[in-house]
């Protein structure tokens, strides 16, 4: 089984202003963000940045008009002008302008780049959230959000909500255990359904456990991270948001190409409302039928899937887990999983795990 924690990531430090008490907040507030924004194509010879004391930076046009860089956008255009984000920051404001014109108008050829400004006037600053490329394609955080509420409601009342504690559900959502957050760099969400628990005999030592179903979506407008749905299986969520026993693992990735609004809407969308309207019974078939399916030649089965080396060590895993040799499918799975705790890299162990809960798709087909 694995441990979740990028919801507590969120919970830790997402700042108040950022953290909200139900999906329709969310949606309104982000609406309110792209109402105020606007993206457009610009070639980087008509870019310049200009100090405005001995610390700050601001970004203006040939056809006039200034705005303030978020701390992302100056990461970019840092990185357009072919110089470290981190090093020019570390540099007085005049010096670092210097170095990123010199990026923009002489060192580097002259190149499209796509801009997104928000605010201006009674909005407060403008401000330059993002300079991406020019095919950069841009899925709204209102967007995002706008499919969830259509599909599971506010996120506070109905089956899919914001997550309880250790499996007790929240009287009000309150902004310090929420896990609805939407900030200038990306948003994130993660809603539950806990009521109606997935029961799943002999889970453990010969014990019935009760699997409830969850998600996160993640998405950046400012080209931070791509689009992201990862569903799962679990047994509860404590207090500062880290999710425990999480099985069955699934990753629906989009990166933000050209393409990428359309594939929001035939494929991210499709997968919500699936999983929204998915029988609880269909899960628990397949879990329940992993349980069953014996595996003849066991090493042989983690060698070709694993390595022989990889193989071994799933096997000793499971052993020092559950007390006897691995038997079936859901044997591999649980071992897999136990092996993964012991990868020090996030990513890799993420990975891995996915390896691993593809075992199962071998039961459904």
């Amino acid at each position: 089984m694995s441990t979740l924690t990028q919801a507590s990531k969120q919970w830790a430090t997402r700042p108040d202003e950022e953290r909200f008490v139900s999906l329709l907040d969310m949606l309104a507030h982000a609406e309110a963000q792209r109402a105020i924004s606007k993206a457009r194509v610009m070639s980087s010879r008509d870019l310049s940045v200009r100090p405005i004391d001995s610390q700050g930076l601001v970004i203006e046009s040939r056809e006039g008009g200034l705005a303030m860089i978020s701390h992302h956008a100056f990461g970019q255009l840092a990185g357009l002008a072919g110089a470290p984000g981190g090093y020019l920051r570390s540099l007085p404001a005049p010096l670092a302008a210097d170095c990123v014109n010199y990026g923009l108008q002489v060192e580097r050829e002259a190149e499209d780049i796509g801009v997104l400004l928000v605010g201006g006037g009674a909005h407060g600053p403008r401000t330059l959230r993002a300079a991406t490329g020019p095919k950069y394609g841009r899925v709204w955080n209102s967007q995002v959000i706008d499919a969830l509420v259509d599909r599971f409601g506010d996120g506070v009342s109905g089956d899919f909500r914001v997550p309880g504690i250790w499996g007790r559900p929240l009287d009000q959502v309150t902004k310090e255990d929420t896990t609805l957050y939407c900030g200038d760099r990306d948003m994130f969400v993660f809603l539950a359904d806990e009521e109606n628990r997935i029961e799943l005999p002999d889970r453990r030592d010969g014990k019935t456990g009760a699997l409830a179903r969850g998600f996160f979506v993640s998405n950046s407008e400012v080209g931070a991270g791509a689009l992201k749905v990862k569903t799962f299986l679990f047994d509860y969520v404590c207090a500062n948001r880290i999710v425990w026993g999480a099985l069955e693992l699934d990753e629906l990735n989009i990166r933000h190409t050209a393409a990428a609004p359309d594939r929001f809407v035939e494929q991210v969308a499709p997968a919500l409302l699936a999983y929204s309207q998915a029988s609880a019974d269909n899960v628990s078939t397949v879990l329940r039928t992993a349980q069953r399916s014996k595996v003849d030649k066991v090493a042989d089965f983690l060698a070709k899937r694993f390595g022989p080396r990889i193989g071994e060590r799933i096997e000793h895993a499971h052993m020092l887990d559950e007390g006897r040799p691995i038997e079936t499918l859901w044997d591999i799975v649980t071992g897999a999983t136990a092996y993964a705790r012991s990868i020090a890299f996030t990513a890799d162990r993420v990975e891995f795990e996915g390896k691993a809960g593809e075992i199962l798709d071998l039961v459904a087909a």
